[in-house]
């Protein structure tokens, strides 16, 4: 059986992302950093499938609890081929970069650009070994080309950086039957990341939300990522994949 393990997977795009696969029959572990309430919800809810879902929890700024995820996850199932880095902080409030404190400064960094390279240096060992892994980032819109992103520097330098880290793993690691992608994920907010495709059109009937004619979901998400860890994906490496409907994303507050 395939595990995947998938951060901040108790809610949101990353719930979304542990239904799919779990409905592809993989046992999952779902790190959460302190929703209770979430996980205790996911728990009545999939009661049948838990001998196949680890949840474990723990903050993706630090590194001694990134490192016991995978020693957790591996202890109760044996083995590590998805590492879904779904985590990523984030700040809200839109201030421009002169404005940013040390702190703030540094939980971007960390938790969107470190965390992963803490992550990888516990999981390559075992991919290598099965010969097999599949690893996915997360990114935005147009990260690929490194474009500014007006009050969100912090976040979006630390994507940047990401998507070439992502790149030089898939080519690093190639040999060793390791991919690595990057999805950038549209405009999907509220309620719409736990949402279904179905859910999405029936309300967006009538309503442009995006050039497609509906909202981006969960699902979109899920689906995208769930393809991309398949066996025969094995060809899509180095990719990063924007996931938007075709909205512009990060430059509809410019003037």
């Amino acid at each position: 059986m395939r595990h995947a393990l998938i951060t901040a997977g108790s809610k949101g795009l990353g719930k979304k992302v542990t239904e799919e696969f779990l409905k592809k029959g993989y046992s999952v572990t779902v790190n959460y950093r302190n929703d209770i309430e979430a996980v205790n919800e996911f728990k009545a809810n999939y009661s049948h499938l838990l001998d196949r879902i680890l949840f474990v929890q723990g903050d993706v700024i630090k590194k001694e609890d990134l490192s016991n995820m995978i020693d957790v996850s591996l202890e109760r199932f044996g083995r590590l081929d998805c590492l879904i880095n779904n985590a990523g902080p984030y700040i809200f409030e839109r201030k421009k970069l002169a404005d940013y404190t040390d702190d703030e400064w540094y939980q971007m960094i960390e938790g969107n650009l470190s965390s992963v390279f803490h992550l990888f240096k516990k999981v390559v060992p075992i991919m290598r070994k099965q010969k097999y892994g599949r690893i996915v980032t997360y990114g935005f819109q147009g990260a690929e080309s490194s474009p500014g992103w007006l009050h969100r520097s912090a976040y979006s330098a630390a994507k940047v950086g990401l998507v070439s880290l992502t790149k030089s793993i898939s080519i690093e690691e190639a040999e060793h039957g390791i991919t690595a992608n990057m999805i950038c994920p549209g405009n999907i907010i509220g309620e719409m990341k736990e949402a279904t495709i179905e859910h999405s059109r029936k309300i967006s009937e009538g309503q442009s939300k995006t050039p497609i004619g509906r909202s981006g979901t969960g699902e979109d998400i899920a689906r995208t990522v769930a393809f991309i860890c398949d066996e025969n994906s094995d060809l899509i490496t180095g990719s990063i994949i924007e996931v938007t409907g075709g909205a512009n994303v990060i430059h509809r507050f410019h003037l």
